[in-house]
């Protein structure tokens, strides 16, 4: 449980939250929204103790422990299976089966397990330090941004895990969808205040924009009647006979609240600058092959065909490592393919968003120099008109990049392709740094873009609402191309049929035979795993009943004896109550621990049959 007493925070002035007291209950899991620079991160330091608070305070229980996603990245043994298992409570060690479980969730293969952190690259880092925090096994789980460095595999499955998490969690995500799945309330920081309401995403928009358009008819209102009252006793303030009713007007209006307009938000509201393309064909991929080790014997890219035709959406998607951003790439002409060739139409233009594009901005030039850097032609009206749709009106188009957050970086990068028209965008990850109003905004300007699209993402939500033709899927050193769209895709067995590395699918296709004689093994297994558990639990769930007869039985002697103002029997029974109320309590807290290491040894158990019939 987490408590705010009229918490705030500012600095250098300026206000971020103000005056918030709400509590995070026993249980609750809370997605956390606000736009981008609202104070999202700012809470969890302010949770953690790494920031002070201007006003109030952050309440825990003591000995509350808290389980932190951040970005502060250090390991100190030699394999990454050792590594996991640092994460693990006091007293849990030696379960690696728990390690190895939230590593393969997470992507890592078996073949993984024995190699050094080191050799991972960034990304995969990031997945082990989360790996070690969902170990932890803490109180509360503080996530920023857990799946920007996943897969569609991997995102399914934290949200699996969290869906089935018991405990406390504060969300932030970008991605809607993914946390209305696992949310069972959201937190928002909206105009410098902090609330909390029941449900997802979606009812906590629709209750503050219920509560704006209310508060701003009531103000207009407002206004209305001062304004009558006002000019009323301006006519009639003088005149002996309306005076009275004068003086009782101003009276009226004196104890008029005064409501504030709200200040307008600034929202992110553009559309690509579409260049005239007069032909079909924009670009064509032919038998393309790629790798970045010239003397490996499979490529990563393995004779890639794909034409783009003009008003196309094409998604690439497949597991971390697979070449989706090569391909972007490739594509965009960063990269040559080592086999076949890539045909451009001549009045091709390219607009590209990439990854590692960001970092290309230079951290000493202004907002506004960036964006004159990508059209030397434009007129000073026309980048500033660009830096304000881009939510940089005024000054703030003045400030260096160096002091940007990485999602006003990416708004940048998107500001550069804007005041360059385009007929292809090529898009790597460009929802990553966005907020959730910015990303919505993303989706509409894509769709209502003429030209074409091809988008590398592994966020489901924009592969459902992105009206796709084609999706490149790419696997272990091949490429498949689905015709069609997202629903296409998973009806055509969607992820299921992908190379998994998770170790507990199936190496190969079984036969029923075979099937079965492994389905036993593990239905034995997991007989021989739960039954202790289950026992354990059974004997604790006695001992609870016994003492709770001990506890009744004693506050009714508490009352006799209380009646009877029989004082040393008093302090006696209130000595055994306070004792047996103690150890309920502690056997309620093994109870639940038990009761969480049965469902997570079940889940293991079950997830290993569900592969066996998938793999028949």
């Amino acid at each position: 449980m987490i408590q705010f007493n009229s918490l705030g925070k500012s600095f250098g002035g300026r206000t971020i939250f103000s005056d918030t007291s709400l509590t995070i209950n026993r249980g609750e899991k809370c997605g956390l929204v606000g736009r981008n620079g609202s104070g999202k991160t700012t809470l969890f330091r302010l949770i953690i103790g790494q920031e002070e608070s201007s006003e109030g305070e952050v309440n825990l229980p003591k000995h509350y422990r808290i389980g932190y996603l951040d970005q502060h990245i250090t390991f100190t043994k030699d394999t990454i299976l050792e590594e996991g298992a640092t994460g693990l409570p006091p007293g849990d060690e030696e379960s690696l089966y728990k390690v190895e479980a939230i590593l393969g969730g997470l992507g890592f293969s078996d073949d993984d397990f024995e190699k050094h952190p080191s050799d991972f690259s960034g990304g995969y880092q990031l997945r082990l330090h989360l790996a070690k925090v969902l170990l932890s096994d803490p109180d509360c789980l503080l996530l920023d941004e857990p799946t920007n460095y996943l897969d569609i595999v991997s995102i399914r499955w934290l949200q699996k895990f969290l869906k089935s998490w018991r405990k406390e969690l504060v969300l932030i995500s970008h991605d809607r969808e993914f946390m209305d799945n696992v949310s069972t309330h959201t937190l928002g920081i909206h105009r410098n205040k902090i609330r909390k309401t029941k449900g997802g995403t979606e009812e906590f928009f629709q209750q503050i924009l219920q509560e704006e358009e209310v508060h701003e008819k009531t103000r207009a209102k407002l206004e209305q009647k001062k304004t009558k009252s006002e000019a009323f006793i301006k006519r009639f303030g003088t005149k002996a006979t309306k005076a009275k009713q004068a003086q009782s007007k101003k009276k009226a209006l004196e104890r008029l609240p005064t409501l504030e307009k709200l200040a307008a938000i600034d929202d992110l509201d553009f559309s690509f600058n579409f260049a005239e393309f007069p032909g079909k064909q924009m670009l064509s991929a032919t038998d393309v092959c790629f790798s970045y080790d010239s003397n490996a014997s499979d490529h990563l890219i393995d004779n890639l065909n794909l034409e783009t035709l003009k008003g196309e959406c094409i998604a690439i998607i497949g597991k971390n490592g697979r070449g989706k951003s090569t391909i972007l790439k490739l594509l965009g002409q960063e990269l040559s393919p080592q086999e076949g060739n890539i045909k451009s139409a001549e009045k091709l233009k390219i607009g590209y968003f990439g990854q590692t594009n960001i970092d290309r901005l230079h951290k000493e030039h202004t907002i506004d120099q960036e964006i004159s850097l990508a059209n030397s032609s434009l007129s000073i009206s026309d980048i500033r008109r660009i830096c304000g749709i881009m939510m940089f009106s005024g000054d703030d188009a003045k400030k260096t990049i160096s002091v940007l957050s990485g999602g006003e970086r990416s708004r940048v990068l998107l500001g550069k392709i804007l005041a360059s028209p385009c007929n292809l965008l090529l898009l790597d990850e460009p929802s990553h740094h966005l907020d959730m109003e910015s990303i919505e905004a993303l989706i509409t300007a894509i769709t209502e873009f003429q030209g074409s699209v091809i988008i590398v993402t592994h966020s489901e939500m924009l592969l459902k609402q992105l009206p796709l033709t084609k999706i490149v899927v790419c696997k272990h050193n091949k490429q498949d191309l689905i015709i069609g769209d997202y629903e296409d895709f998973e009806s055509q067995g969607g992820w299921h049929d992908d190379d998994s590395t998770n170790s507990n699918a199936p190496k190969q296709k079984l036969n029923r035979q075979e099937a079965r004689q492994l389905s036993a093994e593990i239905v034995k297994s997991r007989a021989k795993a739960l039954k202790p558990l289950q026992k354990q639990m059974v004997a604790i769930e006695n001992q609870i009943m016994e003492l709770e007869d001990k506890l009744k039985e004693d506050n009714d002697l508490l009352i006799e004896v209380t009646t009877a103002e029989q004082s040393e029997l008093i302090k006696k029974y209130s000595k055994q109550i306070s004792k047996h109320q103690q150890q309920i309590d502690t056997l309620f807290k093994e109870l639940d621990s038990y009761s969480s290491k049965y469902q997570r040894e079940k889940d293991k158990f079950d997830e290993e049959l569900d592969a066996i019939n998938k793999g028949l």
